[in-house]
This record gives C-alpha cells, structure tokens and sequence, in this order.
C-alpha cells in the first residue's frame, strides 16, 4: 500500500520519505536536514503531514524544524527524549501507535544507542523503520544503553516475520559485513551476501532495506547467543 522513498544524505545517512496513497499522507522517518526532503517531496506532488523520528541525535533530527515550518507537519518521537527533541507534537512508547492515513505502526522500545530509542513497525506492510538499531549485519554503538539492552531489543526485532523489510539510518552494510566475517569465518551465508554486497557497492547502489530473514543468517550481534558475547562482539567492532 505504501510507497517508501530512500533519500540519501550527509556522508551515509538514509531519511525515508514514506507516502501513504489512500489518504496521500506523506511521512518523513529521522530527517538529517530540511532541503533534499523538501525537493523531493515537491518533485512527486507529495504534501508532507507527518514526522516520524526513532531517537534524538542531530542526524535524525536536524530537519525537523525547517520541514514543519515549511509544512506544518506533526512531529512524533521517543516520549523517552521529548526533553532533546523540542520540536515533537505527538510523543509514543511501546505498546503506543503511530498512523499514517490507513497504517498503522506498532511502536517498539529499542534502548541502548540512545536511552529512549524506538522503532515504528507496520504489520500490514511487512516494514519497520529502526533507526539506528539494527543495520544490515550491524547494530548501533552503545552509547546510552548497554549490551544487555541491545540483547533484548535484538531478541524483540528478530521476532518480526521473516520478511520484514528494515529501513535502517545508515549505509554501513560493507563495513558491518567485513566485521561480520570475522566474528563468524564459517559462516556460508554471510560470504555469499557479503559478495553481493561489493557487487552493489561497487555500483554506487545501496545496500537496504534488508530483512528479518537475512539478519538473522547473517548478523553476529542479533546471532550472538548470549550478552556477554554480543557485548564482546561490540567492543571488538568499536575497536575494528
């Protein structure tokens, strides 16, 4: 039903512009900056109704005032960090809903990047925007949270449908997998997409979404069978 856009900015982010036909709402998830949103928004006829960010940091946010004044768009976020994101409207927590003209998004409490992180997943559309919780063979770096917080919040994400397509915030996947392959040297799966992988990058294509399926073949921290060894799986890559 919904059509989801990829705008790719800064050095490696990824703001989706999400648009949904029946209701020709438009949402943008975590918008780094204002201009290329705007731009492409205005170029597909497309009003902007609705923000939608998954945590606080400058590069999800950054945008979020200048869209709303060039809009008058509502802004929904973490109630967790309303006090870091002065522009929300409308503030979720897990068990809350977020909706998107006839979608509706279930929102889910994934601390450990930063302490009220969330996620937005659509089960009608087989999607969920992350942020940056899990990436393609990766997770995020814990910077407010700990490992224990991002064993649980794998554990929850990994109980998604296998072809769940996650929209993460970043174009890490090369550089997850080169790591990936470290933590796990025998695993066939994780050779064969990282082949596929360089296939992309080597085209200048991009390599997410990606899905539940495939992370959990191939991704060490949402395989990792333990906290102890997801939280030593994160410090060797913080150190990679």
């Amino acid at each position: 039903m919904i059509e989801i856009i990829r705008i790719p900015v800064l050095s490696d982010n990824y703001i989706w512009l999400v648009h949904e036909p029946a209701s020709q709402e438009t949402m943008v998830v975590d918008p780094a900056v204002a201009e290329p949103v705007l731009a492409e928004a205005e170029k597909r006829g497309w009003a902007i109704t609705q923000i939608w960010n998954t945590h606080w940091h400058p590069d999800h946010t950054g945008g979020n005032a200048a869209i709303k004044q060039a809009t008058g768009c509502h802004i929904t976020g973490p109630e967790a960090e309303r006090d870091r994101i002065p522009t929300l409207d409308t503030m979720v927590k897990e068990g809350d809903t977020a909706r998107l003209g006839e979608v509706e998004a279930e929102v889910i409490d994934v601390p450990a990047h930063t302490a009220g992180h969330i996620a937005f997943h659509m089960p009608s559309e087989n999607v969920a925007f992350v942020g940056d919780t899990l990436f393609a063979m990766g997770c995020g770096r814990l910077f407010e949270g700990t490992a224990a917080q991002m064993y649980d919040n794998m554990r929850k994400l990994e109980a998604l449908p296998d072809s769940t397509k996650i929209y993460c915030a970043h174009e890490y996947t090369q550089s997850n997998g080169e790591y990936a392959l470290v933590a796990e040297p025998d695993n066939l799966a994780l050779r064969e997409r990282m082949a596929d992988v360089l296939t992309l990058r080597l085209r200048g294509e991009a390599t997410v979404p990606t899905t539940i399926k495939l992370e959990r073949a191939t991704n060490p921290f949402m395989r990792a069978a333990s906290v102890e060894e997801l939280a030593a799986r994160r410090t060797a890559k913080d150190n990679f």
